[in-house]
């Protein structure tokens, strides 16, 4: 297995941001097998989705509603409404494994893998992406 651990710069604010160039780099020449794409923080997600044309904003706008950053959360610390974003994983999980086929990523014509982020405290977050040839 190839694995490999990136560190992306978030910011402080909520984010969809595309990985799919970093993951397609890791795959480059390799062959068949699947790329597994984690996240490993408590308060971060992995989706795959459309980008560009509205839909990342979308998914942030829909979150928001579900996951509103007001004081409902019994998980209290940082900003107002952290405990929101340790419920995220739950609904966008912390990983994605996509298909790899002759050193390609097998995705549909729009898909894109994104890491999401609401979490406005932690600036900075680690992916590992990892490639089990086949």
């Amino acid at each position: 297995m190839r694995t490999e651990t990136r560190t992306y710069r978030t910011g402080h604010d909520e984010v969809v941001l595309d990985l799919t160039d970093d993951c397609r780099r890791h795959v480059a020449g390799m062959g068949d097998g699947l790329l597994h794409v984690f996240v490993p923080h408590a308060t971060a997600g992995i989706a795959l989705l459309e980008v560009g044309a509205g839909s990342d904003e979308d998914l942030l706008g829909a979150l928001r509603e579900l996951l509103p950053a007001d004081d409902r959360w019994r998980h209290r610390h940082g900003t107002r409404g952290h405990g929101r974003s340790h419920v995220l994983p739950a609904l966008v999980t912390p990983y994605a494994t996509v298909p790899v086929v002759d050193g390609a990523l097998a995705l549909g014509t729009w898909q894109s893998i994104c890491l999401v982020d609401l979490n406005v405290d932690n600036p900075e977050r680690l992916v590992r992406l990892s490639f089990l040839a086949g």
